[in-house]
């Protein structure tokens, strides 16, 4: 049963009724705030509503929201919005996936809608034809009490009509029923294929994360070769990568099965899938959501000169290469060259914030800890927000190289070669992340950035959020900058071909 819960009225403003996910109806004439707050006049107690999410108001005549910076955002027909004018209704989710709210302006305050009216001739026109017409469907077709006996002439005219009703009335049974075979039959060749859609998408997914899961056993073996150097493991490795190639390839016929890049997508579309695909996440699970948001952080990175000027940085100073080798050689996505631009801007002398540990320092923003264990040198100014030449994490090149085998480690382990994970985990620390991730289920399918995210929504903090959609919106840009408007080309283009 719908309930419905008023709040008092002012005079000149129409009602605005607004539908919660479990039915409650309220009934505002003024401005009102929708959050988890007790002060919020519209209450919704959900892990995705902020304390104060979203303020709706009164202004220039017409209803209209705006988000309170919210943590998830308020999503209006799958894209985010900071204000949205209520005309007659709306739909508004606060948060991607979060609970919808329906806004609706009270129909007795709608203007009427205007309807064309014809002139007093042509009424008076219709009305004689009208008129005409009854005269006659009683004189041939009606009981013939108004003009008398029926004669021979109507009777003839009778009969044929009724002849005609007839065979008109069987024309029409055919049809309907050759009709119906037709619709029938369509509806079963729908469903037929609808069928085989969903068995070859299943499939592919199958091929998918048969993948992945041999991307981790190779990451694995990968590691144990790097102490060792055993003879059996090698060929166990080169065994394991030709079933690799045969599962990507089989996976990519799927994919021109299903015609996913085929599609009427725009080449901004396929960038983003393809960099999704690079990071080590199925082109086929991205929700269009999930596409929508990317082309907002893509819009951010646009609206500063920020990317441009690390990219001319890392030209001019010869990074790039250096870079995308050092994950190539770790059979790692080169695009992980965009964390470091992310991180420090190509900066090899920057200082982050403090940490308990210390100052993160350097391109790739090492923490003391982390840096040592992967063989960098701390300098003694490591709790100084300053340069210091002793400090391998200024080392540009020691530095990449132990980036590099960090974020193999993390690859190969629990994050299952999630790129969007290794991500995250890299800025919120892996250690936060990785006992998250643990408490998923232990294959590939289910140990994803999403399904961290649907799990742990509350405890993933903004920044990290904001930080692997900025890592892969600039991956996007970077396949095709000048589609973007940069005045450059793909600046890991030679990568392409290695």
């Amino acid at each position: 049963m719908t309930t419905s819960e008023t709040v008092r009225t002012s005079s000149g403003v129409p009602e605005l009724h607004v539908c919660t996910p479990d039915g409650r109806v309220f009934r505002f004439a003024r401005t009102f705030c929708v959050g988890r707050e007790h002060d919020c006049e519209l209450r919704l107690q959900d892990a995705k509503v902020s304390r104060k999410h979203v303020e709706v108001s009164f202004r220039d005549g017409r209803w209209q929201l705006r988000d309170l910076k919210s943590a998830n955002g308020v999503f209006v027909n799958g894209q985010r919005v900071e204000t949205a004018i209520i005309a007659d209704a709306l739909t508004a989710s606060l948060g991607i996936d979060g609970p919808s709210l329906v806004f609706e302006v009270d129909p007795q305050h709608r203007p009427p809608k205007k309807t064309p009216l014809g002139s007093a001739a042509t009424l008076q026109s219709s009305r004689g034809e009208t008129k005409l017409l009854a005269n006659y469907e009683q004189r041939y077709f009606g009981s013939g009490a108004v003009h008398g006996p029926i004669g021979g002439r109507t009777m003839m005219i009778r009969k044929a009509f009724g002849k005609v009703q007839r065979k008109q009335k069987q024309r029409f049974i055919w049809v309907v029923g050759l009709m119906a075979l037709a619709v029938m039959g369509a509806a079963a060749y729908g469903y037929h294929k609808h069928q085989q859609l969903k068995e070859q998408q299943a499939l592919a997914l199958a091929f998918f994360y048969d993948m992945k899961s041999l991307d981790v056993s190779i990451a694995k073996i990968e590691q144990a070769l790097a102490q060792s150097g055993n003879a059996v493991m090698q060929q166990e490795v080169r065994d394991l990568r030709a079933r690799r190639r045969q599962t990507e390839s089989t996976y990519d016929n799927y994919l021109q099965v299903l015609n996913l890049y085929d599609q009427k997508l725009s080449e901004e579309d396929r960038l983003i899938l393809r960099v999704t695909r690079r990071f080590g996440e199925c082109e086929l699970a991205a929700t269009p959501e999930y596409i929508q948001l990317v082309k907002s952080y893509i819009q951010k990175w646009r609206s500063t000169d920020r990317y441009a000027n690390a990219i001319r940085t890392a030209t001019q100073m010869g990074y790039t290469p250096k870079i995308a080798d050092e994950f190539i050689k770790q059979n790692l996505p080169p695009q992980f060259f965009y964390l470091a631009m992310q991180e420090s801007s190509f900066n090899a002398f920057a200082s982050g914030p403090p940490t308990r540990m210390g100052y993160a320092k350097g391109m790739w923003q090492f923490i003391p800890d982390t840096g040592a264990r992967y063989g960098l040198t701390i300098g003694p100014l490591a709790s100084y927000p300053r340069p210091d030449f002793r400090d391998d994490r200024h080392d540009w090149q020691k530095a990449t190289h132990a980036a590099a085998r960090y974020i193999k480690d993390i690859y190969a382990t629990d994050a299952q070669a999630s790129g969007l994970l290794v991500i995250a985990s890299y800025n919120w620390g892996e250690n936060r992340v990785i006992k998250l991730v643990r408490s998923l289920p232990p294959n590939p399918a289910e140990r994803n950035f999403w399904k961290l995210l649907e799990k742990y929504h509350d405890r993933v903090p903004g920044e990290t959020y904001d930080y692997v959609f900025n890592i892969v919106s600039a991956a996007v840009i970077g396949e095709n900058p000048r589609l973007f408007g940069f005045p450059f080309d793909n600046p890991l283009a030679f990568a392409e071909t290695q």
